[in-house]
């Protein structure tokens, strides 16, 4: 099996003691079958000081995202030879609070995906809290959802946008591909709500369609797509008033909307 020596050049940041970032190198040994998280895990065995957040190791969780040789990805997912450089450059997800070295804070990002109630909404409170079935949907109702419903907050395409990069309060990618996901679902009821919370000033309509976000996903998600759509169907409630098959567009009477401030 072919092994290299790769050297990595790591980001180091605490804030509370550092005044400026710097970079450390490490030579690490590795194989086909290395991937960046393994490479970290070995590093952190020589410098255990060095903070990297993960959990599956499966691509699963979402955990290990970060910038790899610059480009927003899972550590977990990259294998290190499969990037074809002698170095390999690892630095936290852009556009997100550094807490130390690699670890980012995500307290804006759920706080954003909060706002736009990522859960089924309807007006049967009573049935989802004592349910009597299953909310019945076909393969038909299934598919106008399904391919922007694989997301698993990892935060790369976060990093990767270019409006979440000038603009603090825009909802973000994740965010609005999530309200996009449960606005065509047809079990759920709460479309205005959720429009009422997009079609805002940091928005969908702050989205320039630069695609970055669909590019990083390493789910094969497609959120700049999601965004268009969600603009349309903004436009088609604004106009003609947007309808679903089986079932009714109305506000949730327990919930309000629920703005978004960044946190300090």
């Amino acid at each position: 099996m072919e092994e290299r020596w790769i050297l990595f050049k790591v980001f180091r940041y605490n804030p509370k003691v550092d005044k400026f970032p710097h970079w450390d190198g490490f030579k690490v040994k590795v194989d086909r079958g290395t991937t960046v998280l393994d490479a970290l895990l070995r590093i952190k065995e020589e410098d255990p000081t060095l903070a990297v957040r993960y959990s599956c190791r499966q691509s699963i969780c979402g955990s290990c995202g970060m910038m790899i040789n610059g480009k927003p990805r899972l550590a977990c997912y990259t294998r290190v030879l499969s990037l074809g450089t002698d170095m390999v450059e690892v630095a936290p997800l852009k556009n997100f609070r550094i807490i130390k070295d690699l670890v980012v804070d995500f307290s804006d990002f759920f706080k954003k995906e909060r706002s736009i109630y990522p859960f089924i909404i309807r007006s049967d409170a009573e049935e989802m809290m004592n349910p009597t079935g299953a909310y019945k949907q076909t393969e038909e109702e299934l598919l106008k959802y399904l391919e922007f419903a694989d997301c698993i907050e990892c935060g790369c395409c976060y990093a990767a946008c270019p409006t979440t990069a000038t603009d603090p309060l825009y909802l973000g990618p994740q965010a609005l591909n999530k309200a996009y996901r449960f606005i065509m679902d047809n079990r759920d009821e709460g479309a205005k709500l959720r429009l009422s919370v997009v079609d805002s000033d940091h928005g969908c309509w702050r989205c320039h369609f630069a695609a970055s976000c669909s590019n990083v996903c390493p789910k094969g998600v497609d959120p700049a797509k999601a965004i268009q759509f969600l603009k349309g169907v903004i436009m088609r409630e604004k106009t003609v008033g947007f309808k679903k098959e089986g079932t009714t567009l109305v506000s949730y009477p327990q919930l309000k909307p629920v703005g978004f401030q960044r946190s300090e």
